[in-house]
């Protein structure tokens, strides 16, 4: 259970930064964390995105998990 309660703050932190860095770049096409270039790249091809799925798709295996071991 507390696998799936940290995997699910972890998906939220995660979507959340996404969702503010692709916000700004939509406003402004600057990067507010940490773009290493002078040009913000596109939001889907930054560490934030791959993180935010990568946090996704281990909460949903840890859901199914959690899931079958309680049936």
């Amino acid at each position: 259970m507390s696998q799936f309660i940290i995997l699910l703050l972890g998906m939220v932190f995660a979507w959340a930064n996404f969702a503010m860095e692709l916000n700004d770049w939509l406003n402004s096409q600057e990067c507010s964390f940490s773009c290493p270039l002078a040009v913000a790249p596109n939001p889907f091809a930054t560490p934030c995105f791959f993180g935010a799925v990568l946090f996704s798709v281990s909460f949903v295996l840890s859901a199914l998990l959690l899931k079958k071991t309680n049936q």
